[in-house]
């Protein structure tokens, strides 16, 4: 296994992940917010699946998000 070429494509999925997740939860609160279905004061609870193919890898991430 060559490192640098793993870490370079291990970090350039979680970038993708971290920046794509969160313009989609965001798009979702406001979405919420504008039809009604949340206040904007709310903390919702947050969970993550990362699984990967090829080594039958799960990993849960559970979390809150705060809105104010």
């Amino acid at each position: 296994m060559n490192e640098d070429i793993f870490n370079t494509s291990l970090r350039g999925f979680l970038k993708k992940v971290g920046i794509t997740s969160q313009r989609e939860i965001e798009k979702a609160v406001r979405d919420a917010i504008a039809r009604g279905k949340l206040k904007g004061n709310e903390k919702l609870p947050a969970k993550m699946v990362l699984t990967i193919g090829g080594l039958s890898f799960t990993h849960d991430i559970s979390g809150e998000i705060e809105l104010g």
